[in-house]
């Protein structure tokens, strides 16, 4: 399997545990597999249409099961200021599912993250290193982690 296969199946099954909304950071290189990944939990929720990456757009927003699943890629912008023109402050809802590409360069003005994603490049795979920053980020990253143990997905290590 691929590392842009592999990250998208880890992606759905992370999908597959979020019940609540959540606030995930999500870090790492250029082509580390961010977008991927966040396309992978979108498919784990159920999402079945086209997923747009944010590169442009800065926010992609998705509303279904009565819920509202924001995309954010903040690598354009220059000023963390720049996020009040995009909605900043509904972020902090926790009943929205909030994931964050480059969440550096939007400092001051997201809401603090349940669960911080670091993935980098390790030999010929990727390895996605997990921080819960609250109580529902652990319960996340418990339920990931036990999701992607049994999976055995090659090419990945998860660890905390």
């Amino acid at each position: 399997m691929d590392d842009a296969a592999a990250m998208g199946a880890l992606g759905i099954q992370l999908g597959r545990v979020l019940s609540t909304g959540a606030v995930v950071f999500l870090m790492g290189e250029l082509g580390a597999g961010k977008t991927t990944l966040v396309r992978g939990v979108l498919r784990g929720l159920g999402v079945t249409g086209h997923v747009r990456s944010p590169t442009y757009t800065l926010m992609e927003g998705y509303e279904f099961q009565d819920r509202v699943f924001q995309h954010l890629d903040l690598y354009r912008i220059h000023d963390a200021d720049e996020l009040e023109f995009l909605g900043a402050r509904e972020l902090d809802d926790p009943n929205r599912w909030v994931f964050v590409e480059w969440p550096e360069r939007g400092a001051g003005q997201l809401p603090t993250p349940d669960l911080e994603l670091k993935l980098d490049f390790q030999d010929s795979g990727r390895r996605i290193g997990l921080k819960a920053r609250s109580e529902r980020g652990r319960g996340l990253a418990e339920a990931w982690q036990t999701l992607a143990k049994a999976a055995v997905i090659p090419g990945l290590l998860v660890q905390d």
